[in-house]
């Protein structure tokens, strides 16, 4: 159990404790504090065997603390980095940094350092990963669709970056930040949909993900600055699809399509809420981004009242603005199974013929997966077995395997 905790915990607070500390020493010690953090997260899973603390997070935070501070007497550098946190105005400066309100600044100050635009692009998201939500190399390299020797070069290019180019630990202002926030909310998209659809082998779901990335978004809404149209429609997006994640499996544990989904039981509350952000993210606004279709995209199916009312031209129409504002293969993936949904299997074909399986990496078994659907909806049991085949042998999820091994297995029974 204790261990379960800390885990929790980790996830949840150890890029509020990163960013805190920065605040506090600075950026360019920015290593000596990840280690500082993991330090404390180790010690706390051995210390709180016997005895597990009435504050669990005060008690990390201030072990971190306590822990950069050996760690620079260590180096011998306590007076010319260590402020004086035990006496005087420098205590009560210190403690104030630990309040809530300080806590979301310090957080929002990260996540926009983190996409300074002196970093490499590919190196920015995999470094916010990292240092906001405490991603591991694997949890990161799994959500890029990337290999994990890649992310540790960019982890390592982004902290020599920013050592070079002395960056400041503040929220950028005037023409920078609007190109910032476009970083910003990309990242905390990638965070929601590792939690959302998860490449992990045993689950499927990360509900603590989901929430972290709208706990993040919620903080961009707060703040004058950026609180922008696109916020909005992220944060809706966001609604939208964690409203339905309860019906995503089973009591079994199962997969279950949107065919097969409870739409009793998906969170109505969720929804309303994702209406109203909508509804200010295109207030007085006729320039949408990609988050307002991705949005309109969610918002259309959780309007229908059972699978078969879906309005799939409506769909298509959509998913044809979001791939001419970003063109994207899993765009064109997803207009493929729109067009496979509506029996529109010529125009499904040629949107398969136009991508290929290494476009999506991890995820080729997505590819491969509508290839088999097209192809049984077809009437060509043949190929679509040996597609689902392929995405089998691809896929690395288990509740997916079983979803297309009932697949594969439901094919083999009416040959």
């Amino acid at each position: 159990m204790e261990q379960k905790l800390i885990d929790h915990l980790f996830r949840y607070h150890s890029g509020k404790m990163v960013s805190v500390l920065i605040r506090i020493f600075g950026l360019k010690h920015l290593d000596i504090i990840e280690d500082a953090v993991q330090d404390t997260f180790i010690k706390a899973s051995i210390s709180w065997r016997t005895k597990q603390p009435d504050h669990p997070e005060a008690w990390l935070t201030q072990a971190a603390k306590n822990r950069v501070l050996d760690i620079f007497r260590k180096l011998k550098n306590e007076r010319r980095h260590q402020p004086n946190i035990n006496q005087g105005t420098d205590a009560i400066a210190i403690n104030e940094l630990f309040l809530d309100s300080e806590i979301e600044d310090a957080q929002l100050r990260m996540i926009f350092t983190a996409c300074h635009p002196k970093l490499n692009s590919r190196d920015r998201i995999s470094f916010a990963l990292k240092t906001v939500s405490g991603f591991s190399i694997k949890e990161i390299s799994s959500a890029l669709l990337t290999k994990e020797d890649t992310i540790k070069k960019r982890l390592l290019r982004a902290r020599k970056t920013i050592k070079q180019s002395q960056l400041k630990f503040k929220i950028p202002q005037g023409k920078a930040l609007p190109q910032r926030l476009e970083s910003v909310m990309e990242i905390l998209y990638l965070i929601f949909n590792e939690g959302f659809h998860s490449n992990k082998k045993e689950v499927l779901i990360r509900k603590e993900l989901c929430g972290e990335s709208m706990r993040l978004t919620q903080i961009l809404l707060k703040n004058t600055l950026t609180r922008t149209p696109e916020v909005y429609a992220l944060y809706a997006l966001m609604c939208f699809h964690s409203a339905r994640l309860e019906t995503k499996t089973n009591v079994q544990n199962e997969l279950l399509d949107l065919k097969n989904q409870d739409r009793n039981l998906w969170y109505f509350p969720l929804i309303e809420l994702g209406n109203i952000m909508m509804n200010k993210a295109v207030a007085e606004h006729t320039e949408f981004s990609c988050y307002h279709y991705e949005a309109a995209i969610a918002a259309e199916h959780l309007r229908a009242k059972t699978f078969e009312d879906t309005n799939w031209e409506k769909i298509h129409y959509w998913y044809q603005c979001l791939n001419t504002l970003q063109p994207m293969p899993i765009h064109v993936l997803n207009m493929a199974v729109v067009c496979i949904q509506n029996q529109d299997f010529t125009i499904a074909k040629m949107y398969l013929d136009d991508i290929k399986p290494k476009d999506f990496e991890q995820r080729a078994y997505l590819f491969y997966g509508a290839k088999a659907d097209y192809y049984a909806n077809t009437n060509n049991s043949n190929e679509a077995i040996k597609y689902l085949d392929l995405a089998l042998n691809a896929v690395t999820n288990t509740l997916e395997k079983v979803y297309l091994q009932k697949k594969k297995l439901k094919l083999l029974n009416y040959k």
